[in-house]
């Protein structure tokens, strides 16, 4: 049985991708669920956290994040049974490949997969279902009535983000980096039938670079900002310094700490976000907070592992996925 590796020499040399004979598995321990992979999401391996958190191998196994079909389970495993079919993201320190046919791995990182919902689109929306769900829920409560703003909803993780915001009675304002992707934001609606009222209140785009999204901001909310804000990315430098034409029509971490309302929620992907003593000033008398949204952090924490992804994904499990996501864009 082949599985796939990438292997990279040094630091400074490009990955390479190898496929690598496995020999029969080991047998299935008393908390282990053997599947048998029926698709599986090619997402980026993170090479430097795992050097950081020293996890680094000659061979890394590659993807993660898979839906199958229960083969075995343990004589300890309670919630599946042979037949099941799951969705799950394997642990940043498995050994096995979800490019494989079969693996092994704890019920904790799994959950029952939708019916509705097929293959490649679960193995495909389950991690940033569960990076939208922990950004909402965990780290900023998102409740009726606030007012979220998704940076760059067209992306997948933007368009789940939408759909769990509006799902908990929020208003929804989003960003676009191009008239198709403006395009796309305005058509979404609730899959509820009846109901046409589009998913985003306002569609804000940036793609000219001429719209301040501050000012748009505080214009839709009456002067009073927004409670959260999802961001994907913020400038760090000015504009010249600035090397892709994306990273330029990204907003300055000082347009978000202006379009904050009191009490609001800074949800940042950007992990070297440096904050200066003026903007957190700004952010004190706001009572504002701002919260890191690092995608391993339930892998990271010896006391939530594994269950923290499991509590998470029966709640993503039964909130989000069965309005069968429309994540494709992006």
């Amino acid at each position: 049985m082949k599985a796939l590796y990438c292997q990279q020499s040094s630091p400074s040399k490009e990955i390479t991708f190898v496929f690598q004979e496995r020999e029969n598995l080991p047998p299935t321990r008393d908390n282990d669920v053997k599947v048998q992979v029926r698709a599986c999401a090619l997402s980026c391996i993170d090479t430097k956290l795992l050097s950081e958190i020293k996890l680094e191998k000659e061979l890394l196994p590659v993807g993660r994040e898979i839906s199958g079909v229960v083969l075995e389970v343990g004589r300890k495993v309670t919630f599946f049974q042979p037949g099941d079919e799951v969705v799950g993201i394997l642990p940043l320190d498995s050994e096995e490949p979800g490019l494989c046919e079969v693996v092994l791995v704890h019920e904790h990182y799994l959950v029952r997969k939708p019916e509705k919902v097929c293959w490649v689109e679960a193995a495909g929306t389950v991690r940033d279902g569960v990076r939208a769900y922990t950004a909402l829920h965990y780290l900023s409560q998102v409740s009726p009535g606030k007012t979220v703003l998704v940076m760059d909803g067209a992306s997948p993780f933007g368009t789940i983000a939408i759909q769990l915001a509006q799902h908990r009675g929020a208003k929804v304002i989003s960003t676009a980096y191009c008239l198709e992707d403006k395009q796309y934001l305005e058509r979404l609606r609730p899959p509820v039938e009846g109901i046409r009222q589009p998913l985003v209140a306002r569609v804000i785009d940036v793609s000219n670079g001429k719209i301040d999204v501050a000012e748009s901001c505080l214009e839709e909310t009456g002067g009073l900002g927004v409670d959260i804000v999802l961001d994907a990315g913020v400038k760090l430098y000015s504009a010249e310094d600035e090397s892709t034409s994306k990273s330029q029509l990204l907003p300055h971490k000082h347009d978000i700490i202006t379009l904050l309302g009191v009490g609001g929620h800074w949800i940042t992907t950007e992990k070297n976000l440096q904050l200066d003593p003026p903007d957190s000033h700004s952010l004190f008398l706001k009572g504002a907070t701002v919260s890191f949204l690092n995608d391993e952090i339930w892998n990271l924490s010896n006391i939530q592992q594994g269950k923290y992804l499991y509590t998470h994904l029966r709640r993503y499990n039964g909130e989000i996925i069965k309005w069968h996501f429309q994540a494709s864009a992006g």
